[in-house]
């Protein structure tokens, strides 16, 4: 348990030390003439991949119980939140338009929480935020790079994909060597639903949400193949 204090104690600090260091990036990125925006979008990606996909993929190797990542997620989502009530926005990754950041932290802990507590395996637990992490973070990249603004642009699915599915297959495989099919079908429902967002349902909540039912589906199921 002491160990697992630790690790969580770790995590927090480490996801902490992203927010803070994407300063860094935003700076450079600002003095080399990108306009405000665009170095948001950019560093929101930086903190999914870097905060988000990192933890992820630390979660089966650091806890052996849902509780730790849920009780880190919880504090990440509440702070990221007080920040944007108290009006004390992170200008360098949030923005006062929406609160997009607190609904991957929100999200992040709830997916893994709740796969982990219904199959019991923390692989088949962080394939959902995988998928908003790395897929998702690095759609926003592409799609900042060719469009250059914040759009829903088909190449960035394109590369969502690639990105996300030998993650859903070998994360799944990993819990599961019965059921990478499934990760793969889970990696396709999320690029799908990435594109769209219903009033303050994001992409975030979609992805999560979608891939997590067809996971669950899939421990029901069995295997395909």
């Amino acid at each position: 348990m002491v160990n697992q204090l630790a690790a969580a104690a770790g995590m927090g600090v480490y996801v902490v030390l992203v927010l803070w260091a994407t300063k860094i990036p935003y700076t450079m990125m600002v003095d080399r003439g990108m306009e405000h925006i665009r170095a948001v979008y950019y560093n929101r990606k930086i903190v999914h991949m870097f905060a988000g996909g990192v933890g992820s993929l630390s979660v089966p190797f650091l806890f052996t119980s849902p509780v730790y990542p849920l009780v880190c997620g919880v504090l990440l989502t509440t702070m990221l939140y007080a920040s944007h009530r108290a009006g004390i926005v992170m200008h360098w990754f949030q923005t006062e338009q929406n609160q997009n950041d607190v609904k991957f932290g929100l999200m992040w802990w709830m997916s893994i929480s709740l796969i982990w507590w219904l199959v019991d395996d923390p692989w088949l637990a962080i394939v959902p935020s995988l998928f908003m992490a790395f897929g998702d973070g690095i759609t926003g990249v592409v799609r900042n790079a060719v469009v250059q603004k914040r759009s829903k642009s088909p190449i960035g699915n394109v590369f969502m994909f690639l990105v996300s599915a030998p993650l859903g297959w070998y994360a799944a495989k990993a819990g599961d060597p019965s059921l990478p099919a499934w990760g793969l079908i889970a990696a396709t429902v999320a690029t799908f639903v990435e594109r769209y967002e219903f009033g303050p349902i994001d992409d975030n909540i979609l992805i999560t949400v979608c891939a997590t039912a067809v996971l669950l589906l899939g421990v029901q199921i069995g295997p395909l193949m």
